[in-house]
């Protein structure tokens, strides 16, 4: 065998996908129902049984063809052309206001004043009627 080749070692990969997730051994064991030794034991195996990677695929919000056919060389292509098209396109680069974001700041701060100056005025005029009820007793 060549030292060129790896095996297509499922765990691995499954560890990986997992990792990129962010998702601890912990999280997939809760949602696997079963233990962190379990999720260990399953991500140092190399090969794992069809139903079992359906359910782990499953909490992996992934596809069984996701997890077989994982390799990081592709992942990181992946998010190198994504890059690249988010940089060769408008999509990044649309970061020009067609007005002043500070205006728009001070008309929000002129705008909670006049509602807070509303609020104490009816907080006033409920006062004032509460005064007079207890005025008329």
């Amino acid at each position: 065998m060549s030292t060129l080749t790896k095996p297509n070692h499922i765990g691995r990969k499954i560890s990986r996908i997992r990792e990129l997730r962010d998702m601890k051994q912990e999280a997939l064991a809760q949602a696997l129902g079963t233990n962190q030794q379990a999720i260990s034991a399953m991500e140092n195996s190399e090969t794992i049984e069809e139903e079992r990677l359906v359910e782990v695929a499953k909490a992996l919000g992934v596809t069984v063809e996701a997890i077989k056919n994982f390799s990081d060389e592709a992942a990181i292509n992946y998010f190198n052309s994504f890059n690249d098209a988010v940089h060769n396109s408008h999509f990044g680069n649309n970061n020009h206001c067609t007005f002043n974001p500070l205006d728009k700041l001070m008309e929000t701060v002129e705008e909670n004043k006049k509602l807070y100056e509303r609020l104490l005025k009816a907080e006033q005029d409920k006062i004032e009627y509460l005064e007079k009820l207890l005025k008329e007793k």
